[in-house]
């Protein structure tokens, strides 16, 4: 198979006609091999416009999904990048490329070292393990945050964890109605929500052995 050429039409066919028109998205999709962040078993997949396992009950997200999310965030080289769920890495360097540092947070060790052995050559790039569902801590404020998997409500601590003008990426709701959802903090007491489309993800995960959803991971 030429992955060269799989990507092309991934990003062409699968990505462009999902709204994603922003050429710096676009450049970064095709400048960022996403076979190196999947299972050697499954690298014909990695371009095809399905979810893909990665271990523990977790999976990427579909291709277009990641771009559409990645547009609306509008990452630039000054953003503090908070990422919860680093799943297998992909989106992890999609967000470093642009960003000028990413915390990125998972919950399954063995996930995040496999992750971190795809990520080696990111000087930006923070990695901790943790049940960061509900809040991450760390007493930092973030210019962007990325929940890689849905919640049923957004949680107010994350967005007090954004900079005035930062942006929150979710997927809340309940199944089958769930929306996918930018969230700005345009004043210290106010946040403007955009509604991007409708989905219908599998939870974030958690430590709460009372939760037994999976998590689709980016």
């Amino acid at each position: 198979m030429d992955l060269d050429q799989a990507r092309f039409f991934m990003v062409e066919q699968q990505i462009r006609p999902w709204d994603v028109l922003d050429p710096k998205i676009l450049d970064l999709l095709m400048d960022t091999p996403r076979h190196l962040f999947v299972k050697e078993t499954h690298v014909d997949l990695a371009y095809s416009d399905i979810e893909l396992p990665i271990g523990e009950g977790q999976a990427m997200m579909f291709p277009r999904v990641e771009g559409r999310l990645l547009q609306a965030v509008d990452i630039d080289e000054s953003d503090k990048v908070l990422e919860v769920g680093t799943g297998s890495g992909y989106l992890t360097a999609l967000m470093a490329k642009h960003a000028l540092s990413v915390d990125t947070i998972e919950l399954h060790p063995s996930i995040q070292e496999t992750a971190k052995s795809r990520l080696k050559s990111f000087e930006n790039i923070k990695f901790h393990t943790g049940d960061a569902i509900q809040n991450w801590n760390d007493g930092q404020a973030y210019d962007v945050i990325m929940l890689t998997g849905s919640v049923v409500d957004v949680s107010q601590a994350y967005k007090e964890k954004l900079t005035l003008g930062g942006r929150l990426c979710v997927v809340a709701g309940n199944a089958p109605a769930m929306t996918a959802q930018v969230i700005t903090r345009i004043s210290p007491e106010e946040w403007e929500v955009e509604t991007l489309f409708e989905t219908d993800l599998m939870a974030l995960s958690t430590s709460n052995q009372n939760n037994t959803n999976t998590t689709f991971s980016f």
